[in-house]
Order: C-alpha cells, then structure tokens, then sequence
C-alpha cells in the first residue's frame, strides 16, 4: 500500500494539488483502508489531477475500478480499491468537510516523494 500512497501522492503533487490530507481509515471505514482528500482551482486542474492519478497508478500496475464525477469536475472520487482519492473543488471541499466527517481517522504523513 505504501508503494500505491507514493504514486498517488506523486500525481497530485505533480498537478500542483493543493492541501493534500492522508486519513488512514482502517478499523473506521469498510469502504476503504485510506482516503486522500485534496482540492484544485479550477475545473480543468480538477479534471488534470484525475486524469494524472488514474494514469499514474495504471502505469505502475495498480486497478482503478472506477472514477465518478469527472465531467462536473466538482468532486471526483477515484475507487482504487483500498483507497479512494477525493479530488474537490475548493468549495465543495469545504462544504462536505471530510476531514471533520471522519475527524476520529488518524491523518498520516506523506509518504516521500521520489523522483
């Protein structure tokens, strides 16, 4: 899962992502071990971070099941299978606030990113 955690972090810090939060859901949740949660600025950087995570992890060998809101690009939720990753818009982001929603989920740090 590490591996998984590197790539996609790697995406959304290569598409300029902005404030980037790791829940680790396990023993929370049963719809995934770790959610990442993150916004961008515009409609087209949300749908840029999307399109880069979905590509990314496919390259490294990883199965996205599904992405849903893409053509809205006003909250896109990448299923990669133990994690799902929420790309928002800013202020979807915070209107929904999943971070106070799931607040008894421990946030980890980010994994390093190599180049």
């Amino acid at each position: 899962m590490a591996d998984l955690l590197q790539v996609v972090y790697k995406a959304l810090d290569d598409k300029r992502a902005e404030d980037i939060v790791i829940l680790n859901m396990k023993n929370i949740s049963l719809l995934a071990d770790y959610f990442i949660i993150c916004h961008g600025n515009s409609d087209r950087q949300i749908q840029a971070i999307a399109r880069e995570v979905k590509e990314k992890a496919e390259e490294n060998g990883f199965d996205v099941r599904r992405i849903e809101g893409y053509d809205s690009a006003r909250w896109i939720l990448i299923d990669l299978g133990d994690m799902v990753v929420h790309v928002f818009n800013k202020d979807e982001r915070q209107f929904y606030n999943l971070e106070r929603l799931w607040g008894d989920a421990p946030q980890i740090e980010v994994p390093s990113v190599s180049e």
